[in-house]
């Protein structure tokens, strides 16, 4: 099998970075098996506190492989099947109770643009673009686009690019609320790192509670809600790292984890 996705322990971060440049990182099913073991092994692993994922070659994914998923037709219900089968592992990213970074160099496109949006911040760079391509090809998005895009942008806006199929560049991107953060190129995968290494201190069970709860939020009324977060709390009032940061309060002494104060473009300069 090739080595179509590496995988890299930075720290208490695991790098995750497509590495399918002659095909701009396309998506078949090498790439798209290799992506569940990753997203598998970052949520199996305590010690991996943050994930960060890329692309290799300038690019971060041009979305699914048309050649690929041209070479012969199936029947329609193993089409089906295979969109079902995604969502194994996507779901598992999206919902991955830990804070996940992209590195957006270049385009993110289709699905692509989709594998971005599932993380918790992306970070692009002059250069970076997204296209909900797949108007363009008589197709409708998928890997997640109908959850993720409308719940980032509003109804409206995910109306008009899935619709048109345009590029969004990166300040609109920056603007309409994709992007967390605008960097230099040659900065991009150091800064992400970056961001990735200031959770390292920080709980895993809160960002995870946490994030379930916010990702299902638009989902549930307030009173669900309520009750999810009365669970959430309960369970993180009780482990060690809420007890050693009380003590650390009471003792006044400084807390391990605390965000730097202040604008530092995106949290990810100082």
């Amino acid at each position: 099998m090739n080595d179509f996705v590496r995988r890299e322990r930075v720290g208490a971060t695991f790098l995750v970075t497509i590495n399918r440049p002659e095909r701009r990182n396309a998506f078949d099913l090498e790439v798209r098996e290799q992506l569940a073991e990753a997203i598998f092994e970052a949520r199996d692993d305590d010690a991996i506190k943050a994930v960060v994922i890329a692309g290799a070659g300038g690019v971060f994914c041009a979305g699914g492989d048309l050649k690929a998923l041209s070479e012969g037709k199936r029947p329609i219900y193993k089409d089906r099947d295979r969109i079902r089968r995604l969502h194994l592992w996507f779901q598992e990213l999206v919902n991955l109770e830990k804070p996940v970074i992209a590195a957006v160099e270049g385009a993110a496109f289709g699905a692509g643009f989709n594998l971005a949006l599932a993380c918790d911040f992306i970070l692009g760079t002059p250069s970076t673009r997204f296209c909900a391509v797949f108007t363009r090809i008589g197709l409708v998005p998928d890997l997640g686009g109908f959850f993720l895009l409308p719940r980032i942008v509003g109804l409206q806006k995910a109306k008009e690019l899935v619709f048109t199929a345009r590029e969004v560049d990166a300040q609109e991107a920056l603007d309409l609320g994709i992007l967390y953060s605008i960097v230099p190129s040659e900065n991009l995968l150091n800064q992400a790192l970056a961001l990735a290494e200031r959770f390292h201190p920080a709980s895993t069970e809160a960002i995870g509670l946490s994030k379930n709860i916010l990702n299902r939020s638009f989902n549930l009324d307030q009173a669900t809600l309520a009750e999810l977060e009365s669970h959430a709390q309960a369970i993180a009032i009780h482990t060690q790292y809420h007890d050693d940061a009380v003590a650390r309060f009471l003792n006044k002494q400084p807390l391990g984890f605390q965000w730097p104060s202040g604008p530092d473009n995106g949290g990810v300069n100082s």
